[in-house]
């Protein structure tokens, strides 16, 4: 398939308020608004086709961005092809949902989420912190370092209420994955949990809401999930 009729399944899959629930969370035009399960029989036909991803990313759809993440060949990718993938990434959907993703399954995933966790920009720090979420709630924890891990959750506590606001949700998402899909960890994370307590995140025009991760992490506690692990990143 190539770029043209990618698009065209993808608009004859659109819905309006499926683009509404996009727009709602910082998604802006050009888009159609599909179901990212509508997407799944397009990906199955195509696979892994990295030129192809790459046309549909620079369309800047936030659709086809979403779907180039899917069909992604991410061992093709380079760093500062990472890094031209998030300065388009204008919203958390596509930093963390698309280009994090993909990044997490790649050889260079630490490496090139450290940097963006210290570049002191929103996304690009989310990017980082959900990174290391994909990659601990997917790999062996043999691949991690514990001290390394150890000092994050201590970066996450000293600095999570100060830092951007989309930021947080990702921080605070990094300590309750590691205390669920990290079990060396496990303990340190629900005491940083409960140091940190509840995180205010400040929204355009709505309420304040609040994340908590030592309510979750008990959540996954009582369900018996410690030590989960997906066999897939990616959808």
């Amino acid at each position: 398939m190539n770029l043209e009729m990618v698009m065209q399944e993808l608009e004859a899959l659109s819905k309006e308020r499926t683009k509404k629930i996009y727009e709602s969370n910082g998604a802006h035009a050009p888009l159609f608004g599909v179901a990212t399960g509508a997407m799944k029989p397009i990906a199955k036909k195509i696979k892994k086709d990295q030129p192809l991803a790459e046309q549909l990313y620079a369309t800047g759809n936030y659709d086809a961005m979403y779907f180039a993440g899917i069909i992604a060949d991410p061992e093709a990718m380079t760093e500062d092809d990472f890094e031209r993938w998030m300065d388009t990434a204008y919203f958390y959907m596509l930093s963390d949902y698309v280009v994090a993703v993909t990044l997490a399954e790649t050889d260079i995933a630490q490496e090139v989420a450290d940097k963006w966790i210290a570049s002191g920009e929103e996304l690009r720090m989310s990017a980082g912190w959900s990174c290391y979420c994909w990659l601990l709630g997917n790999r062996p924890d043999r691949e991690f370092s514990e001290s390394k891990i150890a000092n994050m959750l201590e970066i996450v506590e000293k600095t999570i209420h100060d830092s951007p606001e989309r930021t947080k949700y990702a921080m605070n998402n990094f300590i309750y994955t590691v205390a669920v899909s990290y079990v060396p960890l496990h303990d340190k994370a629900i005491e940083t949990a409960k140091a940190v307590g509840p995180v205010e995140v400040k929204r355009d025009k709505k309420k304040s809401s609040f994340l908590n991760a030592s309510e979750n992490i008990q959540k996954a506690v009582d369900k018996g999930q410690i030590g989960f692990k997906r066999k897939y990143v990616r959808c």
